[in-house]
């Protein structure tokens, strides 16, 4: 009999290592304390398919298959496996991230976030090396899940910083101070993803694009644009703000200009929710949803009005005032409209001697005269004049880089406002989109017709 011999260990074929890693993947997403929803998207239920079917040693076909449905999903959301687990871990809403934003941490929490935070960065490194063993495994070529032309990753420094050290081992738990931080100042959820909503059928829809309209694209009306951003600063900063009415004239910048803060102050933990008319009866409910977050909200009503039986001011005045429950000093109504009384009223409603009348009817008239009245600030717009229409139209043409002489930009200008709306900065800004077209698909400038 040959006595013992040490044998050196047989190499793993590319099949045993690719299932193996495949099995280890699959029992550290099984341990996953407060980020499982990281993994309960399209995206995550395609990975984890994926890694069942590896680990399963199922047919090749079936492998494949699982692969191609994970790469799609990555390619359907625009992001590569890598940029997808970042963007997941910066708008997690999680106990952890939850006690984060309200500075409630405790070490519990902090272990088991820790804990988490370790097997999605291994998650994080294996996305490729799970594809490459795929391959040998397979011997059919396959297109890494990072060769995705992945969306930027989130404007955050702490998605840089995830990124950069995802490659020293066990490296993200010692971010725990900063991701706390990241939610302490940006929210979580949606809340942290979005900057503008809207509210339809009874919930918070986050806008991917919101309008991009900048306070720099605005000029005009400087008094009471100066008063709303005083207002705004002092709701971001803390202190007592007020509700906002915005009246004038149809086109001159009103819901332009609210939108502008939201870009303006976004970064500062600025959101703003739109909320149709027929929603407004929803607006305690939407307040209750909002009031203990650290973010600051304006709730932002655009063309508002009311006709002679329409109850939906109630719930506005509610907002408005307050009621037994108090008013959050996170949360500000900005409302748009075209008239002062926002209430219709007419002559019927003048209290005269008449059958079946209301015997105080003057009090009806009051609270209908009184409504806008619980705005705390009531910011005018008035008709643009010649002088501030072609201000207007000379600031937008400076934005658009167009090299045409002042005098034919403004004969253009006051030609284009006969033909079309008259004077205001929405007839500004749309002369200026035809005359930027034109600039460009009509070499002459005079047989550029704005009609």
């Amino acid at each position: 009999m040959k006595g013992n011999q040490n044998h050196a260990p047989t190499p793993m074929s590319a099949e045993s290592s690719a299932n193996l890693d495949a099995s280890s993947l699959v029992n550290q997403t099984a341990t996953l304390l407060l980020y499982n929803d990281t993994l309960n998207t399209p995206v995550g239920r395609a990975w984890c398919h994926l890694l069942t079917q590896t680990a399963r040693r199922v047919p090749t076909l079936d492998v494949l298959q699982a692969y191609s449905q994970c790469f799609a999903a990555l390619a359907q959301s625009g992001h590569s496996w890598q940029s997808y687990l970042i963007a997941q871990l910066l708008y997690a809403d999680n106990p952890f991230t939850q006690a984060a934003q309200r500075q409630q941490l405790n070490p519990g929490l902090e272990a088991a976030a820790a804990h988490d935070l370790a097997i999605l960065q291994h998650i994080y490194c294996e996305g490729d090396r799970l594809g490459r063993g795929i391959q040998l495994e397979t011997g059919r070529s396959v297109i890494p899940l990072s060769a995705l032309e992945g969306s930027p990753l989130p404007p955050f420094p702490l998605a840089t910083a995830l990124s950069q050290a995802a490659e020293t081992p066990d490296h993200w738990p010692t971010l725990i101070a900063d991701i706390a931080d990241h939610h302490c100042q940006h929210g979580v959820g949606p809340f942290a993803r979005y900057h503008a909503f809207t509210w339809r059928q009874g919930q918070l829809t986050g806008i991917t694009t919101p309008d991009p309209i900048t306070l720099d694209n605005l000029t005009g009306y400087s008094h009471p644009r100066q008063q709303l951003l005083r207002n705004t600063e002092a709701l971001l900063s803390g202190y007592p703000a007020l509700n906002v009415l915005l009246y004038g004239s149809r086109g001159s910048g009103k819901s332009s200009l609210v939108k502008a803060l939201l870009n303006e102050y976004g970064d500062r933990g600025l959101r703003l929710i739109e909320v149709p008319k027929d929603e407004l009866r929803q607006l305690p409910q939407i307040v209750a949803q909002i009031r203990q977050l650290p973010q600051t909200f304006i709730l932002f009503v655009d063309d508002l009005s009311f006709e002679e039986d329409d109850d939906a001011f109630k719930a506005l005045k509610v907002v408005l005032e307050g009621g037994v429950i108090a008013r959050p000093s996170n949360v500000v109504v900005y409302a748009t409209s075209n008239r002062r009384h926002l209430i219709r009223e007419f002559y019927d409603d003048r209290p005269r001697p008449k059958d079946a009348g209301e015997i105080h009817q003057w009090d009806t008239v009051q609270e209908k005269l009184s409504f806008s009245d619980r705005f705390g600030l009531t910011l005018t717009f008035e008709p643009a004049d010649q002088t501030a229409y072609l201000d207007i139209v000379r600031h937008l043409a400076h934005q658009a880089q167009l090299d045409i002489p002042a005098e034919r930009l403004e004969r253009k200008a006051l030609q284009w406002a006969t033909r079309h709306n008259g004077r205001s900065g929405r007839t500004a800004r749309q002369f200026v989109d035809a005359l930027t077209a034109a600039h460009h698909l009509q070499p002459d400038l005079e047989e550029a017709d704005s009609s």
